[in-house]
């Protein structure tokens, strides 16, 4: 494992990515578990180096999580409390996995890099789920989606961090139009009222919904969409060219 303190980085700076993708009318995130004994969870996170911009280090992380290059990415909130620190989560990590780290995988000179105060940039991520291939780091024993309603307990201010996307996704929604990022590049108005309903986790009444989507003057509808079914098929919509 490469040593942060070794490394050419920005000292206590990092950034933190909450990476949402949806799918089965459901929106996730992506959350790995770390390898050690207890339950570990965290964001995908990383470091920045000295020669390297924010937005660009945040994309290299966003990659190397993802496989995918093509990411909707959007710097949503600074976290900076005075009393920011790793020290609480890692003196229990260590105290939990003494027979495994030992100096020579968690030495002092790491522990007292790794716990001073660290600001952290929070970027959100939308993603088409099904061109992810989640990547694990050397410390992670997994990474999977998790429903951004029922994700285990992480980790420091991480569930505050995926509260405050969450938060800034519904309001950037229909201002900067980037629900087309969670979405095959055809869809039927109830596919997207569902997806609108699991961003907001509550219903919405269909005829208003579609009217306020078709005001917005940013869907292009296509031929109807063939079910099979007895039912009236649903049209096809996709979002403008110039609005993507």
């Amino acid at each position: 494992m490469h040593s942060p303190s070794e490394q050419d980085y920005i000292q206590q700076l990092s950034i933190d990515c909450v990476i949402f993708g949806y799918q089965d009318s459901q929106l996730s995130v992506l959350v790995p578990k770390l390898n050690f004994k207890g339950d570990f969870w965290a964001l995908p996170s990383g470091f920045i180096y000295q020669n390297e911009g924010i937005d660009e280090a945040a994309r290299r992380i966003l990659e190397t999580r993802t496989g995918i290059k093509d990411i909707y990415l959007e710097q949503f909130r600074v976290f900076g409390n005075a009393p920011r620190s790793n020290i609480t989560f890692l003196e229990r990590l260590i105290q939990l996995n003494e027979d495994t780290l030992g100096d020579q995988r968690f030495n002092r000179r790491e522990f007292d890099w790794i716990t001073r105060r660290f600001v952290s940039i929070g970027y959100y991520a939308l993603v088409d789920i099904s061109k992810v291939v989640p990547q694990k780091t050397e410390i992670d024993e997994s990474i999977d989606w998790y429903p951004v309603r029922a994700l285990p307990a992480m980790i420091m201010d991480h569930a505050e961090m995926v509260q405050s996307a969450l938060h800034t996704l519904q309001l950037n929604l229909d201002e900067k139009l980037i629900a087309f990022n969670l979405l095959p590049e055809l869809f039927t108005m109830r596919e997207l009222q569902e997806l609108y309903e699991s961003i907001f986790d509550r219903a919405f009444p269909r005829n208003n919904f579609q009217k306020k989507i078709l005001d917005l003057n940013v869907l292009e509808r296509l031929e109807k969409k063939f079910t099979g079914a007895a039912n009236k098929a649903p049209f096809l919509y996709r979002f403008r060219r110039e609005n993507v």
